[in-house]
């Protein structure tokens, strides 16, 4: 059964930040909210959550799992960021974005694209995440909450009403360790995805904020 904290969402607090960061690095599994939807996250650096996660959503090892990062100076410890890709991330940080860039050695191979050795990383514009981060210390691993049940195809299951707070409590607390409550619905619409491997970028994904990108990307 997982442990519920009850956090403001504009200013969390502190004491209740440290009991999660204290689980986390205990190799906790969490459910709490991003500036975009719901997320399942861990310490990135516990290899053991990590693969529960995967475990969670039912993602093969060769699925890359994107992470969080408190600001772009952070990101480059983990990220190779050309000139090109900086301007456009100072642009959009924080935000609604995952940039797919290449991976340092910091990163966990779990991670990563086997293939492109790359990795995807948002700096999110929440202040819940921001100050889960900072406590923290290290990345935290962000994948959409939604996960389809066994015995439902997975496309179908996705195109059906997102659950709301309480439904997706339910659902979860059975699989996660420690659940965070801000008293807010969860988002609906997930992150936009830039790819910045490449000289040009290009958009993987239109999600929350894609209108902003299109005025001058």
């Amino acid at each position: 059964m997982a442990k519920i904290f009850t956090l403001h969402p504009d200013n969390p607090q502190i004491r209740r930040i440290e009991e999660i960061k204290g689980a986390l690095q205990s190799g906790a599994v969490m459910l709490y909210p991003t500036d975009t939807v719901y997320a399942i996250g861990c310490d990135l650096s516990v290899k053991s959550a990590v693969q529960r996660v995967r475990q969670i959503k039912q993602l093969a090892n060769e699925k890359p799992l994107t992470f969080l990062c408190p600001s772009l100076s952070n990101v480059a410890t983990y990220a190779f960021v050309n000139n090109a890709a900086y301007r456009i991330m100072k642009h959009l940080i924080p935000g609604t974005y995952t940039f797919l860039l290449p991976a340092t050695k910091l990163v966990p191979r779990l991670v990563q694209n086997p293939k492109r050795k790359t990795t995807g990383i948002r700096v999110p514009d929440n202040p819940v995440c921001l100050s889960l981060l900072e406590a923290l210390g290290n990345p935290i691993i962000s994948t959409s909450a939604r996960i389809p049940p066994d015995d439902e195809d997975e496309n179908a299951w996705l195109e059906q009403e997102p659950l709301s707070r309480i439904e997706l409590f339910d659902r979860m607390e059975g699989l996660v360790d420690v659940i965070i409550d801000t008293g807010k619905e969860p988002g609906v619409q997930v992150s936009t995805i830039l790819d910045l491997t490449e000289e040009q970028p290009t958009v993987v994904r239109k999600g929350l904020g894609w209108e902003e990108v299109e005025g001058w990307m």
